[in-house]
């Protein structure tokens, strides 16, 4: 069941990385307007942050969420085959219409999938699974843009978008196939209460609280970093191409430190492992700020990754310990909503720093991390609870071939002590 998981996550998780690109790079060719292509990627990434909590009501409500996921990710794909059908066709207003409200269904592809995990392992083998998880988000980072390029420049922006949407597709019958909850709702009250039970289990939680406020204070950073990145490879080599690079050598190493997490035989402590990761990020974006080779820059992108890699994990690991089963879906894609705002934010923020300097623009990222981390410490230390994990409780010996030994990780609770977005 879990590898069936991963694989539905992994496919759709692609699907939705190569349908920003690709609808950008049709637009472009269909319409030749960038500012059409721009608002239609605008729209369908803004609503994002009303559909999560959405969302998240529905999956919580049903006990089969994998036949509401699988809605989703066909509405997601309808939403984008009727704006690339528009195309050149209808009036610009109504097709930025489509693309929002099919944004709304966007969180469903992170959120809405790891909010499941749970009901596809059990509880002493969901911190290892949690890893896999965030793996799939880093390999779909990694080549859903790539497969963008070669497609469009092969056959066009608008087979890359056909081709994207038929991953998608292909997720249905993971989606379809997750297991039932085992036991019955509670009866539910109005949408607006539900959402409102959902705020109040972030905010009324202090590990959930501060790992939320540190991932979007965080993630805003890592928006500057992906805005400076092109102008970087500009001014180190002449070439903007080289500063995608960059960016794919800060996400295969976030895929090679995950893969160590949930390979590594160790009882991982969520919470200390979110501080030290935004911790490297910072380090990595400052170096990239400072760097005055190439060569040291995709340094920087290296200490980068190592640091964004474990820190999704982490951030999983707190939501799947701390969320109520209740709101467990709401928590997921509140969350996963809240990042896509912060990500916008920053993204808006750092492009007049970015023109008058790339440098600039990556300090001001860097200075995001330290802000993240000392946002973590004083939501510790004003609802007075330590900024370190206590230690975790005696547990049983277990064999290294045993699934729960610590090879294939802890109970979420024994990890004392974290998404996605």
């Amino acid at each position: 069941m879990l590898r069936r998981y991963m694989a539905g996550a992994l496919v759709s998780r692609t699907g939705d990385e190569m349908s920003g690109p690709a609808l950008l790079v049709a637009g472009l060719a269909v319409t030749g307007s960038p500012v059409l292509a721009s608002a239609l990627l605008a729209g369908l990434t803004a609503s994002a942050a009303v559909g999560g909590p959405l969302l998240g009501v529905l999956l919580d409500r049903t006990r089969r969420p994998g036949r509401v996921l699988s809605w989703c990710l066909a509405g997601y794909g309808a939403g984008l085959l009727a704006v690339l059908a528009g195309l050149g066709r209808v009036p610009d207003a109504v097709l930025i219409g489509v693309a929002v409200v099919t944004g709304l269904l966007g969180p469903s592809l992170s959120g809405g999938w790891t909010a499941q995990l749970p009901l596809v392992v059990e509880t002493a083998r969901l911190p290892r699974a949690n890893a896999l998880d965030a793996m799939t988000y880093n390999l779909a980072g990694l080549a859903g843009p790539a497969l963008v390029g070669l497609i469009a420049t092969a056959a066009g922006g608008e087979a890359a978008l056909v081709i994207g949407v038929a991953l998608l597709a292909a997720a249905l019958p993971a989606a379809r196939m997750l297991p039932r909850r085992p036991e019955a709702r509670e009866p539910a009250g109005a949408v607006r209460e539900e959402i409102a039970a959902g705020f109040r289990a972030i905010t009324g939680n202090r590990a959930l609280l501060r790992a939320t406020v540190t991932s979007m204070v965080s993630i805003a950073g890592l928006a500057m970093v992906v805005v400076a990145a092109p102008l970087l490879g500009q001014r180190l080599l002449g070439d903007a191409g080289y500063g995608a690079l960059l960016l794919a050598v800060m996400a295969g190493a976030a895929l090679a430190a995950n893969a160590v997490v949930a390979r590594a035989r160790v009882t991982w402590r969520w919470d200390t492992v979110l501080v030290v990761s935004t911790v490297l990020i910072g380090a990595g974006t400052l170096a990239a700020g400072l760097a005055g080779s190439f060569a040291a820059a995709v340094a920087a992108s290296v200490v980068l990754g190592v640091g964004e890699g474990p820190q999704l994990t982490a951030l999983f690991g707190i939501r799947h310990r701390e969320s109520p089963d209740r709101v467990r879906s709401q928590v997921f894609t509140t969350g996963a909503s809240l990042k896509i705002t912060s990500f916008a934010a920053g993204s808006v923020l750092a492009g007049p720093l970015a023109a008058h300097s790339p440098a600039l623009a990556l300090f001001a990222g860097a200075a995001a991390q330290l802000l993240a981390v000392a946002a973590y410490g004083l939501l510790s230390l004003s609802r007075g609870e330590p900024t370190t994990d206590p230690a975790p409780p005696a547990q049983p010996e277990t064999s290294a071939t045993d699934p729960a030994s610590p090879a294939h990780g802890e109970p979420e609770r024994s990890a004392t002590d974290p998404a996605s977005p």
